[in-house]
């Protein structure tokens, strides 16, 4: 039987990412005013690329939230939804779920962040199964699945019948504290996703606990030692990055990306062209990043300023990941996300972590 697929893309999601804007809400203006190009429409094209051309029938919104990307492909869809203009908004997607809702899709695809998911979800709850192609600054939600590709995969599978639903959360966070370096995250709902566990990311987990603090407190005292030299260090969000600028007695952007240079502070809170502004002047780079917990995104997720352009300038083995034990423990794999496939796969494979003074463990990192 013919499935019914309501597919929807949020034009400017994740384009707060590379310009170090920490998300899209509010700022459209702003990311374009700093450099920001459209990330979705690309993410959502990949996708659709490897999607299999038969067993549904695609009913989209008009122009760039759907039309555009799919007359590209040389897919068969209906209309079902027209945005009043080009420069489209979170009502747009409101509005477009309930058309979905009243003509029964078996599944809303779907491309964005946490907020599109958010939105989709306020209108159809855990009536329509929900695929997400990741295209946000941070994707908390439990709805996306691990990069584009993959998601194509599990679209595939869902038509073919070979995959059950599951619950996932929903999260979302506060961007204007989140651009203030204030994590206030809060779950939403439940829906409903096919699932295939390794293939859907997990949603954010915070490990805190006296041990682990201690943890970082022994891997900030290992980051003194090793960080006196001549390099430029890019250092990555995260409460472990955190605990390396405390020890170095300096004030870290918790949720933004900052550069150190024997121990003093070069600059905060960097977009990806000042960091490549930065590797001009500094041929001698590393990159200290940590894992999101329970994701265990190493690069892709939150971000996005280190892309796959500053990777490849400081070099893959130029690159230090801290984690503590107990958010390794509840971590069972690393993942990659760049955008770019070529550098996922060189960043792929097993890996020392820092997990404790002068102390690692092995973690593989996996590319799909």
């Amino acid at each position: 039987m013919m499935k019914k697929i309501g597919f929807l893309v949020n034009p400017i999601a994740g384009m707060g990412g590379f310009v170090g804007l920490k998300g899209t809400d509010g700022v459209v203006d702003e990311a374009v005013e700093r450099g920001a190009k459209p990330v979705a429409p690309v993410r959502a094209g990949e996708a659709l690329d490897k999607v299999d051309r038969s067993g549904f029938m695609f009913f989209c919104c008009a122009g760039p939230m759907g039309a555009e990307l799919l007359e590209d492909g040389g897919f068969d869809y209906d209309i079902v939804y027209e945005p009043a203009s080009r420069k489209t908004t979170g009502d747009d997607t409101v509005n477009a779920c309930r058309v979905f809702l009243e003509n029964e899709m078996d599944l809303i695809f779907f491309c964005g962040g946490d907020g599109t998911a958010r939105d989709i979800y306020s209108v159809v709850g855990d009536k329509i199964p929900l695929l997400g192609i990741p295209a946000g600054v941070k994707m908390y939600s439990g709805v996306f699945a691990v990069n584009p590709r993959v998601s194509a995969e599990l679209f595939n599978r869902f038509i073919r019948g070979e995959l059950d639903l599951t619950d996932a959360e929903v999260m979302d966070i506060d961007e204007e504290k989140y651009r203030s370096n204030v994590l206030d995250s809060r779950l939403y709902g439940i829906a409903r996703v096919p699932y295939e566990k390794a293939l859907i990311q997990h949603p954010k987990s915070i490990f805190t606990s006296e041990s682990d603090d201690e943890c970082k407190r022994r891997i900030a005292l290992f980051a003194f030692e090793f960080m006196h030299d001549d390099s430029l260090y890019i250092v990555g969000a995260g409460s472990t990055t955190k605990a390396v600028f405390d020890a170095l007695g300096l004030k870290k952007t918790l949720l933004g990306v900052d550069a150190v240079k024997k121990r003093v502070v070069v600059a905060r809170d960097l977009s990806e062209k000042e960091l490549l502004a930065l590797l001009d002047e500094n041929p001698k780079t590393r990159i200290i990043v940590s894992p999101i917990g329970a994701q265990g995104f190493v690069f892709g997720r939150g971000n996005q300023q280190i892309s796959s352009r500053v990777i490849r300038r400081v070099g893959v083995k130029n690159i230090i990941i801290l984690a503590t034990p107990s958010k390794l423990a509840g971590t069972e794999t690393l993942l990659v996300d760049t955008g770019d496939r070529e550098l996922d796969e060189e960043l792929s494979g097993y890996t020392n972590i820092i997990c404790n003074y002068r102390m690692g463990q092995r973690k593989n990192i996996l590319s799909f």
